[in-house]
């Protein structure tokens, strides 16, 4: 999606991490969590989005994700919205239905 393209979906400016497989190939977002924010990083929001058929390999090559504002994810995918309010600790995965539920079994890396 071209930068004139985006368009003011949130009302603030945080950033987030995603991966190429939303940005770039346009999957919609499959799983997203978030983690506390970076510390003294008063413009990250903890958000990370995944398409969720990234493996390990994918993941751990940092050229296949980028920071983002938060609000440039939403318009890849406007249906994460309605969860950005979520505490850090939080993950989401979209069911068989394609619709968002919490994910209990997800084990949050800072535990």
């Amino acid at each position: 999606m071209s930068g004139n393209k985006i368009r003011k979906l949130i009302d603030y400016n945080e950033g987030c991490i995603a991966t190429d497989r939303i940005t770039v190939d346009g999957c919609k977002v499959g799983f997203m969590y978030r983690e506390k924010p970076y510390q003294n990083n008063t413009t990250d929001s903890g958000w990370r989005f995944i398409a969720g058929d990234e493996d390990d390999e994918y993941m751990n090559n940092p050229e296949n994700h980028a920071v983002y504002q938060v609000n440039t994810i939403c318009n890849y995918d406007s249906e994460i919205i309605q969860y950005l309010d979520a505490p850090p600790g939080t993950a989401f995965i979209r069911d068989k239905s394609g619709k968002f539920v919490l994910d209990h079994d997800w084990e949050n890396p800072e535990d």
